[in-house]
Formats: C-alpha cells, sequence, structure tokens
C-alpha cells in the first residue's frame, strides 16, 4: 500500500477531488488530504460537502460523506495550517501527490516556490524530492502569468493536468466526464485503473469513408 497526498484549493472542480479520495482507498492506497478555506467553500458549493469543527470533527464528517467506515480508515485529514505536519519533510514516504483543483494561486505560489500553507509545502517537498507531483487546475481562459507559472513548475518536474475530458468515449453523463479526469491522474500516479474507456484505434473502413479535403 502506497501513501499519497491530495490537496484541495479553492479552484472549481470539486468532484473530481472527491472522486480521486473515493478511489485510492479502493485501489489499495492511503491517503493524507488537506483542504484550504477556500476548498472547503467549493466542496460546499459544488457537492454538498459541508465541513465544519476541527480536523477530527472534518475528518468524520469527510469519511461519511464518501462512506469508508471504521476501523481502518485509509485516509487522514491534516489540517491547512499545520506546517510541522509529517508531509511537510522530504522524509515521509509519499509515492506522490496531486492537487485537484489547483487554483492559480496555488500555481503561482508553488511556481515561485513561496509555502504559505501546507499544501504548498507538500507541493515543494515533492518537487526538491523529485517525486510525483500533479496539478489540476480547471481555470479558463488562461493569461500569460498563469501559463509561465505552468511552464516553471513542468520544468521544476510538475504535471500539469488540466481539467479536460474527451469525448470520443460518448460520455452519458457528468459522472463519466469526471471518472476520464480521475483515470488520467491515476495513470499519471502509474495506478491501474478502469475508469474511462481507452481509445483503441478507429476502424479502418470507417477512415476510409472520410474525405480528405
Amino acid at each position: 500500500m502506497s501513501v499519497y497526498i491530495v490537496g484541495i484549493t479553492g479552484g472549481s472542480g470539486a468532484p473530481y477531488a472527491l472522486r480521486l479520495l473515493d478511489m485510492l482507498p479502493q485501489l489499495g492506497h492511503a491517503v493524507k488530504v488537506v483542504i484550504s478555506p477556500a476548498g472547503e467553500r467549493v466542496l460546499r458549493i459544488e457537492t454538498g460537502l459541508q465541513l465544519h469543527g476541527d480536523v477530527i470533527e472534518k475528518q468524520g464528517q469527510l469519511h461519511r460523506f464518501l462512506g469508508l467506515e471504521a476501523p481502518e480508515l485509509p485516509l487522514e485529514l491534516l489540517d491547512h495550517g499545520n506546517l510541522a505536519a509529517p508531509i511537510s519533510s522530504g522524509s515521509f514516504p509519499a509515492a506522490g501527490m496531486v492537487i485537484v483543483p489547483c487554483s492559480m494561486g496555488s500555481l503561482g505560489r508553488i511556481a515561485a516556490g513561496v509555502s504559505t500553507n501546507l499544501i504548498e509545502r507538500a507541493a515543494d517537498v515533492m518537487l526538491k524530492e523529485r517525486r510525483q507531483l500533479v496539478l489540476v487546475p480547471r481555470e479558463t481562459p488562461l493569461n500569460d502569468i498563469h501559463l509561465q507559472n505552468m511552464l516553471a513548475v513542468r520544468r521544476a518536474g510538475a504535471d500539469i493536468l488540466p481539467a479536460m475530458p474527451g469525448f470520443y468515449h460518448h460520455p452519458k453523463s457528468v459522472s463519466d466526464l469526471v471518472d476520464m479526469i480521475v483515470g488520467k491522474i491515476l495513470d499519471r500516479l502509474g495506478i491501474e485503473n478502469a475508469l474511462f474507456q481507452r481509445w483503441h484505434g478507429e476502424d479502418v473502413d470507417e477512415l476510409l469513408k472520410i474525405d480528405d479535403d
């Protein structure tokens, strides 16, 4: 069993985060979760998950929302402001980290090496330790600063995985679109999954019918 870190910030896209938190334990992995205050607000607005109280109370609320049961709970919620948490050190054996959704503010601070909270510090650790870091922005359109920051973190070793689902698999629901992105995230972490239909090529006879105008 590997341990992964999931950071949830204030960008739109909370359903992606919850689906990832749902899948990682199912696939046999433990999760350390950090949610920013803005991330909590987006979770409430987009999914109905309301987190209140201290970190232990919030963890229980998250577990119940995801349907996780005691005593073997593979998901631990950490305090966003606790820069002394184990994941803030490179000695913590995290296999990788995903920030989903990743706000442009968070991405910019990570690009600049500025750690104002546990999410940003853990991301900085992933980069310095050369471990897998996947950032999932949803912002659109993007300005020059956004693009420069993305290039900076990519050059530093992170993967930029925009929340841009495909349509070749003929999605029937929003859940199908969410699953495609979460499946791609799991792919980047090296975790086998069957969350979405993969492309197997086009039928040759069908291709021959297409006019090459």
